[in-house]
């Protein structure tokens, strides 16, 4: 059994992992930090896992990390990299949720997280967690930088294009919005049900910080210069991620049929077990992947002209963030990458 630690188990992303982790047939729940929470059962907090989780929070200074085979860092930007470190030293696998190593790119993390990086000699042996684009790295890896929810979205939507070398890498446009939840369990005005609800906003247009993270990965797919206009969008629904994807095709792909275009998608995905490609010209809903780690796209050629748009949608929480975690650990230690993972989404 893989012993497994969260730290930062009060959150969205913390509760998700532990919804997934109390079924995982190969893991043991040993740790789950709170410093607030310490010694409050983690079933009083969350009733959902009464029955399932029978550990209470325990302040960082108490719990035994280091008894941990792996250690999940559900936490805000600069915790992780605080303690991995010493953790690493002692044996312990790393998954970071939040961006302390999703960047290697230091000066871009210190401009866009407002904060120095403590540990930048882990940064080049940190894997990058999108199995589906990088699964021998995480698979050989002790440290994980888990992707941002919309970077996810942005980064699968566009490969099969990239990488096939249909568009033009410059010109790409990610239209995106999520649900409130991808703010996190915290109290702000911004996110108050009365600030949300029967309301729709963009925010970051002038720079979001998944930007540079989106271009760092993309640009490992082509040679070209990649550009990328990414605008996020809060909509009033608890969670749940729809991106909008454009693209322009090259002059030399013009004349491929709809058919083509489609098989490039489904050739790209066609063994992976968490990324649905869907007939050509569907509308994927949000819905369709509620609490499941399934990312559903389709593929639309308005016109038949130069445009192409994947259209993306996911959980935020799931496969934005604590399902691929837990898809990154099941690589990590050997085990079939949908162990743990089998979540039908929820209906209506």
């Amino acid at each position: 059994m893989i012993k497994v630690g969260i730290v930062g188990g009060t959150g969205y992303t913390g509760v998700e992992l532990l919804r997934i982790l109390a079924t995982h047939p190969e893991v043991q729940l040993t740790a789950i930090t709170s410093r607030k929470e310490d010694g409050v059962p983690v079933a009083q907090m969350y009733p959902s896992l009464r029955g399932r989780v029978d550990l209470a929070f325990s302040s960082p200074d108490k719990a035994d990390l280091h008894a941990c085979d792996v250690v999940f860092f559900a936490t805000p930007h600069g915790v992780a990299m605080a303690q991995a470190p010493e953790l690493l030293k002692n044996g312990v696998k790393v998954i970071d949720l939040a961006a302390d190593f999703r960047l290697q790119d230091v000066a871009q993390f210190e401009q866009w997280y407002g904060m120095a990086h403590s540990c930048t000699e882990l940064l080049s042996e940190a894997a990058y967690g999108l199995p589906e684009l990088n699964r021998e790295q995480i698979a050989k890896a002790r440290l994980i930088g888990n992707p941002g929810c919309y970077p996810t979205t942005m980064q699968l939507g566009f490969a099969p294009l990239l990488k096939a070398g249909l568009i033009d890498a410059g010109n790409l446009i990610a239209d995106c919005k999520s649900g409130v939840s991808g703010a996190g369990r915290k109290a702000e005005i911004g996110i108050l049900f009365s600030e949300t609800s029967d309301s729709f906003k963009a925010y970051g247009v002038s720079g979001h910080r998944h930007t540079p993270e989106t271009i760092e990965q993309l640009q490992r797919l082509t040679d070209e210069k990649v550009g990328l206009l990414f605008t996020p969008h809060l909509v009033p629904m608890v969670r749940g991620m729809h991106s909008t994807l454009y693209a322009q095709l090259k002059d030399n792909a013009l004349a491929m049929s709809n058919e083509a275009l489609q098989a490039v998608f489904e050739e790209a995905y066609r063994n992976e077990a968490f990324v649905d490609v869907m007939p050509f010209g569907s509308h994927p809903e949000t819905r369709s992947t509620r609490a499941s780690n399934l990312l559903r796209l389709a593929v639309h050629r308005p016109g038949n002209g130069k445009m192409v748009v994947v259209l993306v949608v996911q959980d935020n929480l799931v496969k934005g963030a604590s399902g691929q975690a837990v898809q990154c650990m099941n690589l990590m230690f050997g085990l079939a990458e949908n162990t743990g993972l089998h979540h039908v989404p929820v209906m209506p």
